[in-house]
Parts: structure tokens; C-alpha cells; sequence
């Protein structure tokens, strides 16, 4: 580790997965000290605390978990000095065989035959490990740490495999560290997607369709609200808006390169004896319509979008809501331009990204991924695109950090990892820079000399897919949209059934005005009706009694319990009115 001040502190993400990856291993032994038939696979730390897969003869259970953390803590209190030491294949081999543990024998027969073959041994317990570990288990705070959930995963992520348990678990240097990620985690519980998204009528996700959302009115019309927005400001940067296939024979694939590199993740068929592929992104459908007719300098940048329906082949055990799905709308734009307006264009889509991004307050940290192995194109070409980008976004006076390795199989691209109300990231928009592509389907354009060149691309998405974006901003506002996104911006109330028919007069002059609105005629109190509307995070409660009949007036009230007293519905209208226009984020 380096010498700074916060060498051992969490503050330093080297120091952090190590207390977590000794954590796994201080799990482990606990797990072997209660039920030593249990094998072991793999615990790594990962982005929050670290896991372990294990192959138990029974399903632990929250109590199994309470059982094993308390092990943890006496192996905490026994102050287990860790030890590292290497043994040569064979030896390292019948060590594990005579422990039995055949994922660990599987694992060290796929090492190189010149690696290390390292162990941790601390105390009655050792672990095939490379590190590196803490040097001993006294430094884990056992009053600190919490074994958080236990779900099934396939060994080694092959579904053919064996289905093996994996505890999960996050420890802290402090006790009320422990306490504030508890109470983030309930948060996060209560503003998950897929629970609001049930709650509030958006989406359904079925086993007859795993990985394909269904979207109910109400998250229909979240999303195309969500699209209209997104016509709107790429038209007012100058986008075109284009729609391909979704479906193109291997040929078109193979051109692209997808087939060789993306096959696994394709869903495929034959029709006429040809193989088809459904596609997984709209690059290739995008080139050919570039190619379709003759270009001219003159026309560069020629800006493309597309909200093109993808299908990707998801293993099931990685699906997660509208987080991780086999089919979605993704918001995708091809810019094609010359080389000379590369950095200009890269900076004209970042300012569109923070127009974007701003409107839902959400802030935004940036990853440059490198070239991968698994890559097409000349070093050289790589190097130089890579350059291109870091000039274009430090010229703007932003930051970012590498991501080594992690760029597109045809070029280097700029990540845009989001960060939402509690503090979560995710990765959204990205600016892919190609090279290759454009020389592959030997896309043109006549230059100012008269001569044909080759024009360079971009690939980006803003929102990236519009599905995971909806499953992001649903926790982000906690299912409470702004008004001009809500699905419902106003629910009448009426007080009486003699206020019913004034209700859905107001209802009507609202709806004229392009104003989402539902009467509850239910023969309820007035209490339980505005209970229930602030549940559905309804926007504005317009409470309609007989005074307000009388007066030809509405009783606002927002679902933050703010009542806003009786007006004209002139008034409240040019109140939403104004929210919506300027999409208030409130």
C-alpha cells in the first residue's frame, strides 16, 4: 500500500477490500467451524463488502446466518494471525483433495503451470488465496460487521453447473458506520423499483416472459413522457431520428464484427435457410442507412438516433428488475463526422448529457475505458481515439479515471456513471469512439477536395436503456416523480357525492389543458381518499367539497402534506402548469 495518511483507513480502496476479502475468509472459517461438511468455492470482495459461494447439504437461513456471525466475532476475538505460503502444484493439489474441497482442486488445475500457488492460513483454517489479507483477524471490528442476504449462484456463472449458496456480508472499522449503511440499505428497500414499480402500477415482470417487462398504463405513460423528452432535446441539438430492424441476417453481423465477438449474447433463428440474428444493439442497422446514399462534407456531423428495441441473451441469474433485462429500448445516436470535428462533437454531447442529467438532479462521475484484448483496429488507432477523448473532456475542465482494458471491441469509450439520492451508482450514458466500424461497412463522404473519405463515428446513449433508466430515477425519486413525469399529476377528491360531478368537470377543463387527471368516486372518507393518493405519490390532491362548488374553486394539496388553500382553477393550472414547463424536480 502506499504511505499516506490514509493507509489504513476506508477512505483507501486497496485497504477496504482487503478488511472485506479477510472478512470472506474469517466467514468461511466460521461457516467450516459449525458444519465442516460444507465445501468451499470462492469469496471475493466486492463494490460493498464481499461474498462467499458454498456448496451446503442444506439452504442456510436468516438463523444459520445469526449462527455464523456469531463465530465470526470469536474468531474476531481470537486475534487469528494470517500466514501466506506457497506449495507446488502437486503438493497444493493433495492438500485440497485431502480437505475435500474439489472447487478449490478445479481452481488451482486451471492456474498456469507457472503461478504461485498461494494459501492464508489463520488458525485451525486455510484458504487457497492470492490476497492480500489483514494480519489478523483481531483487526475486524466483530461488533461491526452483518451478514446481509444468502442467495443461489452457479459455479463459476455456467447455469450447466453446480447451484451453490452465496452468503453475502459488509463490515466496517466502527460500529455506527455499520448503523448509517443499515439504515441506507432500508432506504434503498423502501425505494426499490421493482416493489414501487408493483405498488404504483408501472411495470409486471412475469415467468412466463423472464427478463422481458410488461409495462401497465401507468409506466406506459412514464415512458413515453420519457421519450417525449428525449425527441425534444435531440432535436434541438440537431438529430434526425431513424428506425432499423430488429432483425438482420449473419451476414450483415459478421460484417460488423458482432458475430465473432457478441454471439453468446445473441438470440438467434433461420428463415430460408438463412441465419438471422435479432439484434442486440442498432450499430450495423445504422451504418446501412448511412451507406444508403451519397454524403457530403457539408452534412458532417450527421447526428442519428434511434430508440431501437434490442434483445440480449442474459444469464438467469443475473436478471434484476428493469436493472438487468433480455429485452429494452435503448435511446441510441450515431454521429458520423470528420476527423477534424471529433473533440467538438465529443464536447457537444457531453453538454447534452449534463442537460439531461441535470434535469432529473442527478450528478455524474466519468470512466475511460481502454483497449480490451478482444479488440479490432491498430494499437496506433487506439492510442490516438483515446487521446482524442481525454483532450476533449479535460478541455471542458472535467474529471476522470481510467478503467484499463474495459473499452468496446472497436474502440475506446467515455462512461458516464450516475449517482442517484442515495448515493448509488450506475452506469448510464456513454460516447463510444469507432474507427472501425465505418471502415468495415467502407462508409463515405466527399470532402471539400472532391475526394471520398472515410468518416469517423461515435456511438452514444444518454439514458442508455430507457427501462433501466426508468428502474433508476424510480428510486432516485423514490417512486415520487415530479410532476411533469408523474403518471397521475392530479387526483380529485371529492368530499360528497354531491361534489362527484363537479370533480370530473374540473377533471375534464385539466385534461383540455394536457393534464393527467383521476376522479376517486369511491364512497370513502375524505381522510382514507387522501391517505391512499399520497401513497400512489400523486402529485397534487385537489379535495373538492361544497364550498369549492360554490365558489367554483380547488383545494390543493400536495403529497408532501402541504396544503395550498382554495384558488381558482386558473390559478392551480398555471401553477402545474409552470412546474411541468420547466420540469421542476420537486
Amino acid at each position: 500500500m502506499s504511505g499516506d495518511k490514509n493507509e489504513f483507513s476506508f477512505e483507501n480502496e486497496q485497504y477496504r477490500k482487503t478488511y472485506w476479502h479477510t472478512c470472506s475468509h474469517v466467514m468461511a472459517q466460521a461457516v467450516k467451524r459449525l458444519w465442516p461438511e460444507v465445501r468451499l468455492a470462492i469469496g471475493p470482495s466486492i463494490d460493498e463488502g464481499w461474498y462467499y459461494d458454498m456448496d451446503a447439504p442444506f439452504a442456510f437461513t436468516p438463523e444459520h446466518l445469526e449462527q455464523i456471525e456469531g463465530e465470526m466475532r470469536k474468531i474476531c476475538k481470537e486475534k487469528l494471525k494470517l500466514e501466506r505460503f506457497e506449495l507446488p502444484r502437486a503438493e497444493a493439489l493433495a492438500f485440497m483433495e485431502e480437505k475435500g474441497e474439489p472447487f478449490k482442486v478445479e481452481l488451482i488445475n486451471d492456474l498456469p503451470e507457472d503461478a504461485a500457488i498461494s494459501f492464508y492460513k489463520q488458525g485451525e483454517f486455510t484458504d487457497l488465496c492470492a490476497g492480500p489479507h489483514l494480519d489478523s483477524t483481531g483487526r475486524i471490528k466483530g461488533n461491526a460487521m452483518k451478514l446481509t442476504a444468502c442467495n443461489a449462484a452457479y459455479w463459476r456463472g455456467d447455469s450447466n453447473r453446480e447451484t451453490l449458496q452465496r452468503i453475502y456480508g459488509i463490515a466496517f472499522p466502527k460500529k455506527d458506520e455499520l448503523d448509517a449503511y443499515i439504515q441506507r440499505i432500508e432506504e434503498a428497500k423502501k425505494r426499490d423499483h421493482r416493489r414501487l414499480g408493483k405498488e404504483l402500477g408501472l411495470f409486471m415482470l412475469r415467468d412466463e416472459g423472464p427478463g422481458f417487462p410488461f409495462f401497465l398504463p401507468k409506466g406506459m405513460t412514464l415512458k413515453n413522457t420519457l421519450i417525449d423528452y428525449w425527441r425534444q432535446v435531440h432535436k434541438k441539438y440537431g438529430y434526425v431520428e431513424i428506425s432499423t430492424p430488429i432483425m438482420l441476417n449473419r451476414q450483415l453481423w459478421e460484417r460488423s464484427g458482432h458475430w465473432d465477438h457478441y454471439k453468446n449474447n445473441m438470440y438467434t433463428t433461420v428463415i430460408d435457410d438463412v441465419d438471422f440474428a435479432v439484434k442486440p444493439m442498432n450499430c450495423p442497422g445504422g451504418m446501412l442507412v448511412y451507406a444508403s446514399e451519397p454524403h457530403s462534407y457539408k452534412e458532417l456531423p450527421l447526428r442519428v438516433g434511434e430508440l431501437g428495441l434490442v434483445h440480449r441473451h442474459e444469464l438467469s441469474g443475473a436478471l434484476h428488475g428493469l436493472f438487468r433485462v433480455r429485452c429494452f429500448t435503448q435511446d441510441d445516436a450515431h454521429i458520423f463526422m470528420t476527423p477534424d470535428q471529433m473533440k467538438d462533437v465529443i464536447q457537444e454531447t457531453v453538454r447534452l448529457f449534463d442537460e439531461v442529467y441535470s434535469t432529473f438532479g442527478l450528478s455524474y462521475t466519468i470512466e475511460l475505458s481502454t483497449m480490451p484484448e478482444d479488440h479490432i483496429g491498430t494499437v496506433e488507432q487506439w492510442e490516438h481515439n483515446q487521446n482524442i477523448l481525454k483532450e476533449a473532456i479535460t478541455g471542458m475542465g472535467k474529471e476522470f479515471v481510467i478503467n484499463e482494458g474495459d473499452g468496446a471491441f472497436y474502440g475506446p469509450k467515455l462512461d458516464f456513471h450516475l449517482a442517484d439520492a442515495l448515493g448509488h451508482t450506475w452506469q448510464c450514458g456513454t460516447i463510444q469512439l469507432d474507427s472501425q466500424l465505418p471502415e468495415r461497412f467502407e462508409l463515405e463522404y466527399v470532402g471539400e477536395d472532391g475526394q471520398k473519405h472515410r468518416p469517423v463515428m461515435i456511438h452514444r446513449v444518454v439514458l442508455g436503456s430507457i427501462e433501466r433508466f426508468i428502474g433508476s430515477i424510480t428510486e432516485h425519486f423514490a417512486g415520487a416523480f415530479p410532476a411533469w413525469l408523474a403518471p397521475v399529476q392530479v387526483k380529485l377528491l371529492p368530499v360528497t357525492d354531491r361534489a362527484a360531478q363537479y370533480a370530473k368537470d374540473v377533471a375534464a377543463k385539466l385534461d383540455e389543458q394536457g393534464f393527467r387527471c383521476e376522479v376517486d368516486e369511491r364512497n370513502e372518507k375524505i381522510g382514507k381518499k387522501i391517505r391512499e393518493a399520497t401513497l400512489e405519490k400523486v402529485p397534487y390532491m385537489l379535495v373538492v367539497g361544497d364550498r369549492d362548488m360554490e365558489n367554483g374553486t380547488v383545494s390543493p394539496r400536495h403529497r408532501s402534506g402541504e396544503d395550498l388553500g382554495a384558488m381558482g382553477l386558473d390559478a392551480f393550472a398555471a401553477l402545474l402548469g409552470e412546474e411541468v414547463r420547466t420540469r421542476a424536480i420537486k
